[in-house]
């Protein structure tokens, strides 16, 4: 399984993309969404300053259906509303993916995290691509177990690393240094820490899209 942060850049002609780009301060965060038929009802949050302008302007806008105010306080309202235009939860549907909250949208641009197999990511992107969305991706990595990766001293050994600043820009250690503070000799450090590099980069980049038929193992 991969886990992915994905963020999509919504077309103009959907209201939610309108609205946010409209006001671009206010944070919209679905907290519960699922399709119904050809529509689809969601649990929304507003956070920001203009949380009462963008409410009228849900309330006005083509595609907003059955809308009702929840919960409100001085800068958020949480919003329970049916839309007909729910762009994104079909994309995932049409994929074989659920949708995981929350899903943020700000500024016309929506940003989500998805774990699934790779064919599934694969095809999500094909659905993307099909309904004109752009996207950027955040993060990409295998969600497995690290367990099942590493061995236990290598767990160890790359973990103090980091902790030291090894891999830091500029490194706040020298290989010599940690591996005084380690008290293990400098070549059996080195190798190990070669080592477990080797088995986290490669699996990460197995989920590039120019290694993904090729077993880098």
């Amino acid at each position: 399984m991969a886990r992915a942060q994905l963020t999509i850049d919504l077309p103009d002609s959907v209201w939610i993309s309108r609205i946010s780009t409209q006001y671009p301060d206010t944070l919209f965060r679905v907290l519960a969404a699922f399709p119904d038929d050809d529509r689809g009802v969601a649990l929304l949050e507003l956070t920001g300053p203009d949380v009462v302008e963008v409410l009228r302007e849900m309330h006005e806008a083509d595609g907003v259906e059955d809308m009702e105010p929840l919960e409100r306080d001085d800068d958020s309202v949480l919003v329970e509303f049916e839309t007909s235009e729910p762009l994104l939860l079909l994309t995932l549907q049409e994929a074989g993916l659920p949708l995981e909250p929350p899903l943020e949208v700000s500024n016309g641009s929506a940003t989500l995290e998805v774990v699934a197999p790779h064919a599934k990511l694969s095809a999500l992107r094909d659905q993307l691509d099909a309904f004109g969305m752009d996207f950027d991706v955040g993060y990409l990595y295998e969600s497995g177990d690290s367990e099942r990766l590493l061995t236990p001293r290598q767990q160890e050994l790359l973990g103090a690393a980091i902790e030291a600043g090894y891999y830091d820009t500029p490194r706040e250690c020298t290989l010599t240094d940690l591996a005084d503070d380690l008290g293990t000799a400098k070549s059996t450090l080195s190798e190990t820490l070669h080592r477990a590099e080797e088995t986290a980069i490669k699996q990460f980049a197995s989920n590039l899209p120019q290694f993904a038929d090729q077993n880098l193992a």
